[in-house]
């Protein structure tokens, strides 16, 4: 069997042409397949920054609510009786709306206003410069310093601005985990001032954060809270939450698919079509090799072995390709999305074993009807 890949190999790489014909067709559907995997993986990553930023185990909402920037406001008894429940070792409210800033150049930006718990500033962000504590201070704001951090003029501690015909003053910088989708700047605050600067309705309570006693009180708090009329979900269900309305809500997640399945087509179409006409140019010496008694099998496991070398090699110089492109791409543009996961790269490599799959079935269809006698007849 060792001899029989031997020649498979040989006559694989020794027609140059075909062989980089095929590569470039499977190099080039991997790459586009984890390139549109990765993006739509990046975009559902920061469609949850906020969750992921705050940090907090449980998240109390309207059941309405599908994603963390559409908060549905609740009333403050909500609070009190998620507080009073067993198995909550503390609860705090937390603001998130949308607002309009005017910079001291006189333009004026969207931003996304946080407000923080006054008493715990639980979720409060890591800081770059300044001190937490002057979130206290009069007219008070923290500006996260991410790729959308420019829109806002780049402030420095003690830059002006205006909300809603009231003053702000930046007293921090902060980092965060991951920035926002929507290319909004984000400010923090506490929360009494964020529900008096921004005009909002009767309820002010965007979310309720929870911090169970263990891991055994989250089915309990979770029932509790769902005979209130409301939502409790941990983490990482809030986060499956959100993706699940990007992913079947909107036409995000039906065009990514759509380019990843043509990112599919055009690879197996590129290499199947150019591995049977290897097939065919080759079918002399696979008769050959019969003719002297290589047996069904052994021509079949020739096939397998050619179609899965070159795939794996297709696939290794797509993923690198496309990683090398990402890499590079986050270098130049801070907010580009695109993350590769373990995910992306399964279904990568399972895509490219199925285009191996059919590729290596063309090939041995032909090969195995093959005849000695047809071939030295010619």
């Amino acid at each position: 069997m060792k001899g029989i890949l031997k020649i498979a190999f040989k006559l694989l790489v020794n027609d140059k042409g075909k062989f980089a014909a095929l590569l470039v067709g499977i190099t080039f559907a991997v790459f586009l397949m984890n390139m549109m995997t990765s993006m739509f993986a990046g975009i559902l990553t920061k469609s949850s920054a906020t969750v992921i930023n705050t940090g907090a185990r449980m998240w109390v909402m309207d059941p309405a609510v599908n994603t963390v920037a559409n908060s549905i406001p609740m009333p403050d008894y909500i609070l009190d009786a998620v507080r009073s429940m067993n198995g909550v070792r503390y609860a705090v409210p937390l603001y998130s709306g949308g607002a309009l800033v005017k910079l001291r150049n006189g333009a004026y930006q969207s931003v996304t206003v946080l407000g923080l718990d006054d008493t715990s500033l639980f979720g409060r962000p890591q800081l770059i410069d300044g001190h937490i504590e002057d979130i206290y201070s009069d007219n008070a704001f923290i500006v996260v310093k991410d790729a959308e951090f420019p829109k806002l003029g780049s402030p420095k501690i003690g830059a002006e601005f205006e909300l809603n015909d009231h003053r702000g003053v930046v007293v921090g910088t902060a980092k965060v985990t991951t920035s926002g989708l929507f290319g909004v700047p984000t400010l923090y605050t506490t929360y009494k001032r964020a529900i008096q600067y921004i005009p909002t309705t009767r309820y002010t309570i965007s979310y309720i954060l929870v911090e169970p006693r263990d891991q055994a009180a989250v089915p309990y708090i979770e029932q509790q809270v769902k005979s209130l009329g409301y939502l409790a979900l941990t983490e990482n269900e809030f986060m499956k939450k959100i993706s699940s309305f990007y992913m079947y809500q909107t036409g995000l997640g039906t065009n990514v698919f759509l380019m990843t399945i043509i990112s599919f087509i055009v690879g197996l179409s590129i290499s199947g079509q150019t591995f049977y006409t290897f097939i065919l140019e080759n079918l002399e010496k696979f008769g050959a090799l019969k003719a002297i008694g290589a047996r069904g099998r052994e021509l079949v496991c020739m096939i397998l072995f050619q179609a899965a070398f070159t795939a794996l090699i297709g696939y290794g110089l797509g993923i690198g390709l496309s990683s090398l492109v990402i890499f590079t791409a986050k270098l130049r543009i801070s907010s580009y999305a695109a993350i590769v996961t373990y995910k992306n790269l399964v279904f990568a490599f399972i895509m490219v074993l199925v285009i191996a799959g059919i590729s290596s079935y063309i090939g041995i269809r032909k090969v195995i009807r093959i005849e000695p006698f047809d071939i030295f007849r010619g």
